[in-house]
């Protein structure tokens, strides 16, 4: 019973592709939608599950266990962004930073950055603007996982002096010393001062934090502080804290919250004047907004594949019309009507197979192109390709049925006489 089942389903594999080479055209005009359709679902379900992967180990690394408090919350509450409350804030200064250092004791490491932009940077005759520079405290690069390349970092010292020392990231160095000259002891000069260039930071890219430290500078707090009025609603310095280890970050976060409400005599009953942000609230939003985008490309796959299907039937009608004599002649030597209907069902289950495994080796060619050109990583799983094969299957399941069971029912006789 077995074997004759794998006959008739190796034989029907062997029918599909003769019916592919006799009918080059008509196979290949209805295997389209087939191949559109899983190749859009592939491609949706492929490029989201790549970035949901990309930013949750972005996220784990730079630590779900961290508050990123200031004047912004980055997420509306469902309502309406009230961005002219949250500008005139007050900004976060060295006075809440020392307060959750000393009043915190859940609180691991906590530092100050303050992101500038506006300003350019000049070398020689060079003068590059466009870049975004980050005035910190310390422990930053501990937050952040800064690592140089040459040179060194700011000490400890460098930093609480405010000496006129920075690291700089490698795009801004290429485009400042045209890759040709070593910067570290060089000077530059920002804002008004002169900077010595201490350390070159490796090539990471944008993280999730929203930090882009390959086209950026990063100097002492108390340097900058000298040179413009940092509390300046024009600026917005972040205080970020991560958790102590074995710490529950919730639990952190409502005693980060009454220090900083004492601290700024916020009354009872008033509303928070700070924002407190986790990167946990951008996965989320990510969540939602992925699943609308899966939704809309699932959507598009879906009327590819209705197409495909009425391509598919119209192939297996065709077929059956072809191969009346033929089934009359396997009916009359005894073949049960259920074997022919698994034969042809089989051959429609092939044909759609083909076009899902062929839209499914068009998004991995075009991974493959996008993984070359750029940063971007994507990766086709394996579960992926399951269920692509599995809902090709299932389409032609769908669409190969009525004309399989109208093979299965014809008459013997009637067919054997049949042109």
């Amino acid at each position: 019973m077995t074997n004759r089942f794998t006959k008739i389903v190796s034989t029907s594999f062997q029918q599909a592709f003769q019916e592919l080479k006799a009918n080059k055209l008509r196979s290949t005009l209805s295997l389209t939608g087939i191949t559109i359709g899983i190749f859009c679902i592939i491609a949706v379900f492929t490029v989201l599950d790549s970035l949901k992967k990309n930013i949750k180990e972005e996220v784990s690394t730079l630590g779900n266990d961290v508050l990123y408090i200031g004047r912004w919350p980055w997420m509306d509450d469902g309502g309406e962004y009230k961005w002219w409350e949250y500008w005139r804030r007050p900004s976060m200064t060295l006075m809440e930073l020392h307060t959750i250092q000393n009043s915190v004791p859940d609180a691991g490491i906590v530092t100050l950055q303050l992101p500038i932009s506006g300003h350019s940077i000049r070398y020689a005759d060079n003068d590059i603007s466009g870049f975004s520079a980050y005035a910190v405290t310390q422990d930053f690069d501990k937050l952040q996982n800064i690592e140089v390349s040459s040179g060194r970092y700011m000490s400890i010292s460098e930093i609480d002096g405010g000496v006129n020392t920075l690291v700089m990231g490698v795009e801004l160095y290429e485009n400042l010393f045209k890759g040709n000259v070593n910067p570290v002891g060089k000077s530059v000069s920002f804002l008004g001062k002169n900077f010595v260039i201490i350390g070159i930071l490796k090539k990471s890219g944008q993280n999730a934090a929203g930090f882009n430290f390959d086209n950026c500078i990063i100097l002492p707090f108390g340097a900058v502080s000298s040179a413009i009025d940092v509390a300046s609603l024009n600026y917005d310095p972040t205080l970020m804290i991560k958790a102590r280890a074995g710490t529950n970050v919730e639990e952190m976060q409502y005693e980060v919250e009454g220090a900083l409400r004492a601290v700024r005599k916020v009354r009872p009953g008033e509303a928070n004047n700070f924002a407190i942000n986790q990167l946990s609230q951008i996965t989320k939003r990510m969540d939602t907004m992925f699943a609308g985008i899966n939704l809309i490309g699932g959507l598009i796959g879906f009327i590819s594949l209705i197409v495909g299907a009425f391509g598919i039937a119209n192939i297996m009608f065709v077929t059956v019309k072809e191969r009346t004599k033929y089934i009359g002649l396997k009916k009359a030597l005894g073949a049960r009507s259920s074997y022919i209907l698994i034969e042809f069902l089989m051959e429609a289950v092939s044909l759609c197979v083909l076009g899902g495994i062929i839209g499914i080796l068009l998004v991995l060619i075009l991974a493959s192109i996008v993984n070359i050109s750029s940063d971007l990583k994507f990766t086709l799983s394996f579960q992926n390709v399951l269920w692509g094969v599995a809902t090709s299957a299932i389409v032609g399941i769908i669409a190969g049925f009525i004309p399989a069971y109208r093979a299965s029912k014809l008459d013997p006789v009637v067919a054997i006489r049949s042109i």
